[in-house]
C-alpha cells in the first residue's frame, strides 16, 4: 500500500464511521475509536447494539444509512465476509474511503468499492499508520 495514499486519506478525512464499534474497552474497535477521537476526527460508532446509545460521547447508529452527517471514511471492524455488505453501504452513503482493518481482507468488496470511486485501504489500522507516518497530534 502506498504511504502517500494513506497519508492523503488520513489528512483529508474529517468524519469516520466506525462499523463494528464495541462498547467493550478491551476490544480493538473501542481502542481505535478512542485514539481517533483524540486525534481530532469526528467518529461515529455504527453497530446495531449501539443504536440510540452513545459511545465515548458519540451518538451510535445501527447502520451507515442512519448516520445523518456526510461520511468521509468507513472504518470496518467486521469479519472479511461482512466487508462486501459494508462496501455496498459505504457506496450508497457516498463515502470517499473504505478502510478495512487488520485481518479484514475481501478483494471482491475492494473491487466493488474502487469501481464506485472509493479509495480502498485494506488490512491496515489508522491507529498504527497515523504515528508511523508522523501525523499524530501531540497531546
Amino acid at each position: 500500500m502506498n504511504d502517500e495514499l494513506i497519508r492523503s486519506v488520513l489528512t483529508d478525512t474529517r468524519h469516520i464511521a466506525l462499523v463494528g464499534a464495541s462498547d467493550k474497552p478491551e476490544r480493538a474497535s473501542y481502542q481505535v475509536m478512542t485514539y481517533l477521537l483524540a486525534q481530532g476526527y469526528k467518529v461515529t460508532p455504527v453497530s446495531p447494539k449501539l443504536a440510540g446509545k452513545t459511545l465515548l460521547g458519540q451518538q451510535g447508529y445501527a447502520s451507515l444509512a442512519e448516520v445523518p452527517d456526510k461520511i468521509d471514511m468507513v472504518d470496518v471492524f467486521r469479519n472479511s465476509e461482512a466487508a462486501w455488505e459494508v462496501a455496498q453501504e459505504a457506496i450508497a452513503v457516498g463515502a470517499k474511503t473504505l478502510w478495512l482493518q487488520l485481518g479484514v481482507i475481501n478483494e471482491p468488496a475492494a473491487v466493488l468499492a474502487r469501481d464506485a470511486g472509493l479509495t480502498v485501504i485494506m488490512d491496515r489500522c489508522p491507529k498504527i499508520d497515523i504515528p508511523r507516518l508522523g501525523l499524530q497530534k501531540q497531546a
